[in-house]
């Protein structure tokens, strides 16, 4: 196991969604609309549920939420999107926190076990995070769990409605990368 992921003992957990996670996540993702506007469109309604869960049960998705041992909390998720088997071996990463609860390692603990999940249980070869430039925090997590900029896509992603620019990073389970 490569040394730059964190290593318990955590404070979080991570599990996949189910039903019971409905009213907890609708919850803490409603109160947080403010903090991933205009990073992120994170499911705050029955409807953006139901296609979350619907797109995670796919084989080549996977979601986890991030919950606090000690309350049982939502702290954030972590989602592999676009799992690819074969010669590519990947997946990208996307994520987001709960209002409240941000800048106090969660997220980090919570990537680093899903980054753990990919490379050990899954077998992939590399993780790729795409992020807007602007987003500071994002760009701190990733880098904090040892994903190393790769470079920038104009009009990457449409969030919003809008096509935005974003920076590549990405992480490798054989921790053999350039630094830039």
């Amino acid at each position: 196991m490569p040394a730059r992921i964190a290593r318990g003992p955590f404070r979080t957990y991570i599990k996949a969604p189910g039903a019971r996670d409905k009213k907890p996540f609708l919850s803490a993702m409603q109160a947080s609309a403010g903090l991933h506007h205009p990073w992120v469109s994170a499911p705050r309604d029955n409807v953006g549920w139901n296609r979350y869960m619907k797109r995670v049960n796919r084989d080549t998705e996977a979601g986890f939420l991030v919950r606090r041992i000690d309350d049982d909390v939502i702290c954030g998720v972590v989602n592999l999107n676009v799992i690819t088997f074969e010669a590519l071996c990947s997946a990208y990463v996307s994520y987001f926190g709960v209002v409240g609860l941000v800048e106090r390692g969660y997220m980090k603990e919570g990537l680093a076990q899903v980054t753990h999940f990919a490379f050990d249980e899954l077998g992939l070869h590399r993780l790729e995070a795409n992020i807007q430039p602007e987003n500071t925090a994002s760009i701190a997590l990733v880098k904090s769990v040892g994903f190393r900029y790769e470079g920038f896509s104009p009009r990457f992603l449409k969030i919003s409605g809008v096509w935005r620019d974003h920076e590549r990073w990405a992480i490798l389970a054989d921790g053999d990368q350039e630094e830039h």
